[in-house]
């Protein structure tokens, strides 16, 4: 079966490639031709994988699957959610996205927040969500030098060191994302 990745990033697909069934032969953005922008324009994380899937599938006539994921926190309504990546402007920086939620957050005891990740697979224009989400909390300053994104102000449940302050394969075996593409493994596994 072949499959795209949703993704211009090939070293995404390298490692999602170790884990997916042997019978799954998977391909990056790149290697269809799709060198354009992939529009994420929706309101929600599920939306945007799905809009992204979508997109790739119509226009390209390949079966794939996209992800999206974000940050959400309790005490500002799910925010940044969606627009995780952009939090703080077009730039996409990270270090200005945890500066402005530490600054939103300062004053705030409710420190609940989660990470969510959904990856949209759509095979023969059917699709299937799968979700994975990690609970935890925001620190009141960024700890560790690990990671990417939030990875220095979020710490999971049950540990007591920030994302970022962790050994990527530890982070890899308890992160959203690994959750996520654990359950469309486990979902491939079963086409065989």
């Amino acid at each position: 079966m072949k499959l795209v990745f949703a993704t211009g990033n090939a070293n995404k697909v390298a490692e999602i490639q170790q884990l997916v069934p042997s019978f799954v032969t998977l391909s990056g953005l790149k290697d269809i031709q799709c060198f354009e922008e992939v529009p994420e324009t929706q309101t929600t994380i599920e939306g945007n994988a799905s809009q992204k899937a979508f997109y790739i599938y119509n226009k390209y006539n390949c079966n794939c699957f996209a992800d999206d994921t974000g940050l959400e926190i309790e005490a500002l309504n799910g925010n940044p959610g969606v627009l995780s990546a952009r939090y703080a402007g077009d730039a996409k920086n990270a270090d200005d996205n945890m500066k402005k939620i530490l600054s939103e957050m300062e004053r705030v005891e409710n420190r609940k927040a989660c990470f969510k990740t959904v990856i949209s697979l759509v095979i023969d224009g059917r699709e299937k969500l799968f979700t994975g989400v990690v609970n935890g909390r925001i620190l009141k300053g960024k700890k560790g030098a690990n990671g990417f994104g939030y990875d220095p102000i979020f710490q999971p449940n049950g540990y007591d060191k920030s994302f970022a302050e962790m050994e990527m394969s530890e982070k890899n075996k308890i992160s959203h994302r690994a959750i996520a593409v654990s359950k469309l493994v486990e979902y491939l596994q079963s086409l065989k």
